[in-house]
């Protein structure tokens, strides 16, 4: 594609390295940029050039972060007594979007993958067994395994579970099912049978 300035060139390729984005939408969002205030373009750069320099992983829990706790962790409101753990953030803002849970998290910051060279070492596991310690302040009673049913996650909650057992806690999981509204012909097998194993008495 031929561009008519070599600044706008430059814009669409790195804007265009964003997931999901493409050369097409890439050159759209720069024109799109180009009509507002500059300003609004100026307030923009400034706000991520701030968020990548400002931004920072809680103390405790490994959240993003504008201060040494986050929001959560340094809430009173929240049940220290339980802590779910995830992969990364993004599964935090998922949680906390059903505004089902009141307690803590823990997140991993990735999961254990041989074929992508991620051991446990590479991820903080360590710092979770420090807060299980009391090292924290906290006294924990239950640990939620809030990770993706995958065979990485299966591996890495296997994982959890043998380094979690010496603390004698709660370990559960979140359920895996039939969604609301599913067809059960359209399930595949494995959430099928996990639904019909991790069955509820149906009040």
């Amino acid at each position: 594609m031929e561009y008519p300035s070599k600044l706008i060139e430059d814009a669409v390729n790195e804007v265009s390295k964003l997931p999901g984005i493409g050369k097409k939408t890439a050159l759209r969002l720069v024109l799109h940029l180009l009509k507002r205030d500059e300003e609004q373009t100026e307030t923009l750069a400034q706000s991520l050039t701030a968020m990548r320099t400002k931004v920072k992983y809680c103390r405790k829990c490994h959240n993003l972060s504008d201060h040494e706790l986050c929001m959560i962790c340094a809430s009173n409101k929240r049940d220290q007594s339980i802590i779910c753990v995830v992969e990364d953030t993004r599964d935090v803002l998922a949680i906390e979007n059903t505004a089902q849970y009141k307690g803590l998290y823990h997140v991993l910051g990735g999961i254990i993958s041989p074929v992508e060279g991620i051991g446990p070492s590479d991820l903080q596991i360590d710092s979770l067994i420090a807060r299980l310690r009391g090292e924290e302040g906290e006294q924990v009673r239950e640990i939620i395994l809030a990770i993706s049913p995958t065979m990485e996650g299966d591996t890495t909650a296997f994982y959890l579970q043998k380094k979690l057992k010496p603390f004698n806690l709660k370990i559960s999981t979140i359920a895996r099912g039939i969604p609301i509204g599913g067809d059960l012909e359209y399930a595949d097998e494995v959430t099928l049978g996990r639904s019909i194993v991790s069955r509820i008495a149906y009040d």
